[in-house]
């Protein structure tokens, strides 16, 4: 299957502002690209690309005053299968994680592990490790909150979600990651593109998303609590601990964001 995936963002600077932009697709995917997808600015201005300390391409910047907008596209070869399933991955032992795991066992920004760590053991403590427990905290958080854009906030964390019962994709996220943590499972916060391909006609506007991926097993798996479904045509774009780490747009100044614009679709095969 070949999926067309891209943005285009347009802003509004009073003054030339500093940007990192990461919103390139994940090196994790580059073999899949049937070709690089630059990031093109408009005006054109000097870019300074770099990987952060997670691995994710970044883009520095200085956007002129006016009008500036950043736009990537590419086409992605995907298995079309959706997400994989491994319903008899286990949960690791602390004491055996890879040394890189440790990180993503910790409290952070958006994700309260001490805040939450009763309440997590409370719900799930008592259900058997590994790959059910996970779905069992996917299950409880999908349930539990209302999804609704003009939920966002961008400061809400994972405990104001569990206690405001409303938000956002990466809020799902956030809480889910949180309970995870709190049962010493590694969990890491995701975002990039997940079409509606497969799913029944209207299809939503295009927008970004959020999800996690947890490690059992030996390697990091995929989960939704947002959607609670296999998703054909997910495509990663940057992982962190959480959204502080890996906003899809850091300005250093004031602006306004005019345009907004995500595209996943399927492309027609090539003849």
């Amino acid at each position: 299957m070949r999926i067309l995936v891209g943005c285009e963002m347009t802003y509004d600077f009073p003054r030339p502002t500093p940007v990192i932009a990461t919103l390139n697709v994940h090196a994790s995917r580059f073999s899949d690209l049937e070709r690089p997808d630059y990031l093109i600015t408009s005006p054109s201005v000097p870019l300074d690309g770099y990987r952060d300390s997670f691995g994710n391409w970044c883009n520095r910047m200085v956007a002129p005053a006016g009008r500036f907008t950043l736009k990537t596209d590419t086409v992605v070869r995907d298995h079309g299968s959706g997400d994989a399933l491994d319903p008899d991955a286990g949960e690791v032992p602390v004491e055996t994680l890879p040394s890189d795991c440790i990180l993503f066992l910790l409290g952070s920004r958006y994700c309260e592990t001490d805040r939450l760590s009763n309440i997590a053991w409370d719900l799930f403590g008592h259900l058997p490790p590994g790959w059910a427990r996970v779905q069992a905290i996917c299950d409880y958080v999908h349930d539990r909150i209302a999804f609704g854009y003009e939920h966002a906030r961008p400061t809400r964390t994972a405990f104001d979600v569990f206690e405001e019962q409303q938000g956002v994709c990466r809020d799902y996220a956030h809480l889910a990651i949180a309970f995870c943590r709190c049962l010493n499972i590694p969990t890491r916060y995701c975002n990039g593109y997940v079409s509606d391909i497969g799913l029944p006609l209207p299809h939503a506007p295009g927008d970004f998303a959020a999800w996690m991926e947890v490690y059992l097993g030996g390697r990091w798996h995929t989960f939704d609590p947002r959607n609670n479904s296999s998703r054909i045509g997910r495509i990663l774009i940057a992982y962190g601990r959480d959204a502080a780490d890996v906003p899809l747009t850091l300005t250093f100044g004031a602006n306004t964001l005019t345009e907004f614009r995500v595209t996943t679709e399927e492309a027609p095969p090539l003849s």
